[in-house]
């Protein structure tokens, strides 16, 4: 897919103009708006129906263009040089001096800041002079999209525009590690961790259940396809979905395959576009078999518990 630039000044013309609109990156859908407005941000968070004190991830092109808002350290460089752009969010000091929206940051002195690899939305961010906050583009509690047509089913006519970007090549949200003192992982995602402690040399904490909210991701109800589900499944009931990743004889049709060969990263990509088709089938529960809780399986497991709330 080629860089299609009257589809990108479209996207800038709405953005400019203070509007959200869905963007594609390597991870999921995001709903974008200038993080330096403050009216442009409360759009994200009516449309998202979004709690006011779960703060945003705000979207940089580069290095350059984060420190007019954000104090950088050694251990931000050394990811940054390994892991951006790419599916890793970094929280960082926020500059006193920063434009960035209060709303954004529900009042803290910390930013979460991510470097998109989508060709299309890096592009777009270079010809603008702000960052974006993007959140994932749905409901909040619900299924990320993966596809502009999941953007479009979560929102109808209430965004003016969503540039296509195709499907997401990850499937899951970016991996996020705060970086104010001691490094600790706030969210399992599209990264590795055991990647990301072998460029730091050290065993990071991991705070996914954190009360304290400096970062998204982190609500104990999330990615819900409004559907209830158990995971760690051998023989699903007869009135469940079936959500399996290895390949069975059998063809019953509520058998959902996220992957046929246990490809955890295979998996992750297809797994919010199972949970969507299977709402949309009308299936009224959800049966899910077990899961390797290594790599991506970590990550996955994890968006599964958080839907499991239901």
């Amino acid at each position: 897919m080629k860089t299609n630039q009257s589809n990108i000044k479209k996207a800038k013309k709405y953005l400019n103009k203070n509007y959200c609109i869905g963007v594609p990156t390597e991870t999921v859908y995001g709903l974008a708006a200038n993080a330096y407005i403050d009216s442009a941000v409360k759009k994200i968070f009516n449309l998202k129906k979004r709690p006011k004190n779960n703060p945003l991830i705000v979207h940089y092109h580069d290095i350059d263009s984060l420190e007019r808002d954000c104090l950088i350290n050694d251990n931000f460089i050394k990811l940054y040089k390994k892991f951006s752009p790419g599916p890793i969010t970094y929280v960082l000091k926020l500059k006193k001096d920063s434009k960035i929206s209060k709303y954004v940051t529900n009042n803290q002195k910390s930013l979460a800041v991510r470097f998109p690899k989508h060709f299309l939305f890096k592009n777009l961010l270079k010809q603008l002079d702000y960052p974006l906050a993007a959140p994932s583009a749905n409901i909040s509690t619900k299924v990320s999209a993966v596809k502009a047509k999941d953007v479009r089913e979560e929102f109808g006519n209430k965004i003016r525009y969503i540039l296509d970007g195709g499907t997401c090549a990850i499937g899951i949200e970016s991996t996020i590690i705060n970086l104010i003192g001691k490094p600790t992982i706030l969210r399992l995602g599209g990264l590795d961790i055991s990647k990301i402690q072998k460029t730091l040399g050290f065993k990071l904490n991991i705070a996914v259940n954190s009360k304290k909210k400096i970062a998204p991701g982190q609500s104990r109800l999330h990615y819900s396809p409004g559907v209830p589900l158990r995971m760690n499944i051998a023989k699903p009931k007869n009135n469940e979905a079936f959500i399996i990743i290895k390949k069975r004889k059998t063809k019953l049709k509520n058998y959902f395959y996220l992957t046929t060969t246990n490809n955890l990263n295979e998996a992750a990509k297809n797994l919010y576009s199972c949970l969507r088709k299977i709402k949309n089938k009308g299936y009224r529960f959800i049966a899910v078999e077990k899961i390797s809780n290594k790599g991506l399986g970590r990550a996955i497991n994890d968006r599964l518990q958080r839907a499991s709330k239901y």
